[in-house]
């Protein structure tokens, strides 16, 4: 990796240009820019038409499953079927309602992020010299907003179902409100960077899929972009959706418990539960270290989670999964495993590190790499690389735990009865985890060099031993 480029500190109303250091590698558009307009325009679309697809309007679906929507098509004409199809996807409109059911969850995802307590914990340091600092609250921030929503519905301010009510015009104002926020991240990195960790690429299109700004905050410095979109705001939404869905299962088909939508649901709700316990590790991963704050992911987080990552069990609303209970509770314990070794396997890590590798892992001294990184300007510094325990059999094997869990939620959807619909999220997540993992590769070469190398030759396979 070359060596960083010392840039001053950014004025008011100048750009800067990028400022290459480990944490600024190649984002996700890299330099394919030609792609962005496609990417900015084609899942937003999509994000609508499964919004619609899975709304009581989409008759031949709520009807019969994808079995029924393909039938229909079939007699319809495909052209003729998608034409209608992406048209009423397109014209949902947004509605005062749902604008002022976001209002309320954002603003009380942001109330308790800067109002709760907690300790503080620290991000890694950029090489501009920034050391991001975040109040670790997020596993009190999950139960007290569960325990908030169940109180509100109980006190008949609103149904339990109001996540499936409004769901397709909250898609429609998230939508619009992702290609708004885009915009203005784009200019402030540019113009009013919170951070020196910020620039152009010289590309307005990869700067704007892929930001201009690494730590963007706002409202005086109270409101981190980054945890406010991509932790409070979606994974809340995703993890309080399955359940809303369930409850509205529940009234629509005359008091039926669907156990295969309910299991789901809560097998996603203690996932998330574990990612609030495991908030300040996410807080340090490639998502917020390197991935700057631009559509990708700010919008990926905005919009694509609430349409995408709920899409199995909001499907089950319409069309029941049919699945008896021995059935469900099989894969659900299949689900909840994946959810419980993907966790126990980031604490082991964590312990680790924080151990500085003086510990034992399954009773013996584990086996890791001295890594040494940095130097040339900046102090060399070490860090500890385990290849042992649940990171010995892949460099990766955390994955494998979680796209288990992932493929159980969307086979609680029976598939088999309601089609692949259900499946796209799984699918779709299998996809970007094993392009994460390569990414993460590549940010740890560039940093670790012939120390990295070294942890590939102890433990050689990526994400499934023996296989990748």
């Amino acid at each position: 990796m070359p060596p960083a480029r010392r840039a001053k500190s950014p004025a008011r109303g100048k750009k800067t240009s990028v400022y290459t250091t480990q944490n600024f590698v190649a984002g996700g558009v890299g330099s394919g820019s030609f792609f962005v307009p496609i990417v900015v325009t084609l899942l937003p679309t999509i994000c609508q038409l499964l919004a619609y697809l899975t709304s009581p309007d989409a008759k031949a679906l709520a009807s019969s499953g994808t079995t029924g929507l393909a039938s229909a098509c079939y007699a319809q004409g495909a052209a003729s079927c998608a034409s209608s199809a992406l048209s009423a996807a397109l014209t949902i409109a947004p509605t005062w309602e749902a604008a002022r059911f976001l209002g309320v969850f954002g603003a009380l995802a942001y109330a308790l992020d800067v109002l709760l307590p907690g300790p503080l914990e620290k991000g890694p340091e950029t090489s501009t010299g920034h050391v991001p600092t975040y109040v670790d609250n997020g596993l009190v921030h999950c139960f007290l907003f569960t325990s908030l929503f169940a109180l509100g519905g109980a006190a008949g301010w609103y149904k339990f179902g109001i996540f499936y009510d409004l769901f397709a015009p909250c898609i429609t104002i998230l939508n619009l409100s992702g290609y708004a926020l885009s915009t203005f991240l784009y200019f402030k990195g540019l113009y009013f960077p919170s951070t020196r960790d910020s620039g152009t690429t010289g590309s307005l299109l990869e700067d704007f899929a892929w930001g201009t700004e690494l730590y963007p905050r706002v409202l005086w410095g109270t409101l981190d972009i980054k945890r406010w979109v991509n932790c409070r705001f979606s994974m809340t939404y995703w993890q309080l959706a399955g359940l809303s869905f369930a409850w509205k299962s529940y009234e629509l088909h005359g008091g039926a418990v669907d156990y295969g939508l309910l299991l789901s649901a809560l097998s996603q709700y203690l996932y998330l539960v574990k990612f609030f316990m495991w908030e300040i590790g996410y807080m340090r991963s490639i998502d917020i270290i390197v991935d700057r704050a631009g559509f990708e992911i700010q919008w990926g987080c905005l919009v694509w989670v609430p349409a995408v990552y709920t899409l199995h069990t909001r499907f089950l609303v319409q069309h029941p999964s049919g699945l008896s209970l021995p059935v469900a509770a099989a894969i659900f314990a299949v689900g909840l495993a994946g959810v419980y070794l993907n966790y126990v396997a980031d604490v082991q890590r964590q312990e680790f590190r924080e151990k500085d590798g003086k510990m034992l892992i399954w009773g013996r001294k584990p086996q890791y790499v001295t890594a040494k990184w940095g130097g040339k300007g900046a102090a060399a510094r070490t860090s500890l690389l385990l290849a042992d325990g649940w990171w010995g059999p892949a460099r990766h094997f955390h994955y494998v735990f979680e796209l288990t869990a992932a493929w159980s939620w969307c086979l609680l959807a029976n598939p088999i009865a309601n089609g692949a619909l259900p499946l796209f999220y799984a699918t779709f997540l299998t996809i970007l985890l094993l392009n994460r993992a390569k990414r993460d590769e590549d940010k740890c070469l560039a940093k670790y060099g012939d120390g990295y190398k070294e942890l590939m030759r102890l433990v050689p396979y990526r994400v499934v031993p023996g296989v990748y």
